[in-house]
């Protein structure tokens, strides 16, 4: 038995948004060296973002989009289309975090982390999904989180927007199931993002901890690999998305998240 390499996306356009660091970038990166052509996003330095895209040899464009605004996610998504034409596969990755108790959650942080998390993927779906269905083929993924699995205290906002993106995730797969469009959602634990980062920062600063100490406790609390999740393994995972082996996976939520909601 031979095994296949990994699939070609030469000739593809791929939209990763909230994609200048992070997950998003280690995503666009990962597409990328399969061939396919990126539309950049975020508030990052989209300058380094750009370069290190353009070093695999693709084409790559940039798009400042705030992904709270539908009218800026619209254009967005209609620039790709003029630059190259299509888009092809539409990750939704853009997020944003804050924790505080219900009670105390300020109502203008959790406006915000419902647009970004999780209204913006409406958007950016309702507008890309019909040109893709019309071509015949087409691959939304949507970084969910092992947080829309499970819940955790303090996180109500990013909880319920990421349960949402789920939800949406089974919704437009079962829309699209009979076109040569899927829609699957990847639902990544703990990685060592700034988001992430900012929270063992907090937490050695709460309980006077060194930063390795408040790093491996915030890994023991949930993740039982104690390792972090990489952007080049959820990167990966979403190459694959994209292949003929997963053309009937469809409304998916794929955790890779160290064994956290295996518990």
């Amino acid at each position: 038995m031979t095994i296949a390499a990994n699939p070609s996306l030469s000739g593809k356009t791929a939209l990763v948004t909230g994609s200048t660091s992070g997950i998003g970038l280690g995503i666009a990166t990962a597409l990328a060296a399969a061939g396919a052509n990126l539309v950049l996003n975020g508030f990052g330095d989209s300058q380094a973002a750009l370069a290190q895209i353009e070093a695999l040899g693709v084409q790559v464009a940039y798009h400042g989009a705030d992904m709270s605004k539908p009218d800026e996610i619209e254009a967005m998504i209609a620039f790709a289309a003029e630059r190259f034409g299509a888009v092809d596969v539409l990750v939704n990755n853009a997020g944003i975090q804050h924790v505080a108790t219900i009670d105390t959650f300020p109502v203008e942080r959790w406006d915000s982390i419902i647009a970004i998390n999780l209204s913006s993927a409406f958007h950016t779906m309702r507008v890309a999904l019909p040109a893709m269905r019309e071509r015949g083929w087409g691959r939304v993924i949507n970084i969910a989180s092992v947080h829309g699995l499970v819940g955790s205290a303090g996180k109500s906002a990013y909880v319920a927007a990421k349960h949402g993106i789920v939800g949406l995730t089974k919704v437009a797969a079962l829309e699209n199931a009979r076109t040569g469009v899927t829609v699957n959602a990847i639902c990544p634990g703990f990685v060592l993002t700034p988001l992430v980062q900012k929270q063992i920062d907090d937490l050695a600063a709460r309980e006077s901890l060194s930063p390795d100490d408040a790093r491996a406790k915030l890994l023991g609390e949930k993740q039982p690999s104690a390792q972090f999740v990489t952007p080049q393994q959820i990167g990966e995972m979403a190459v694959f998305l994209c292949s003929n082996a997963a053309s009937e996976m469809r409304g998916a939520a794929l955790q890779i998240d160290g064994g956290w909601s295996a518990q």
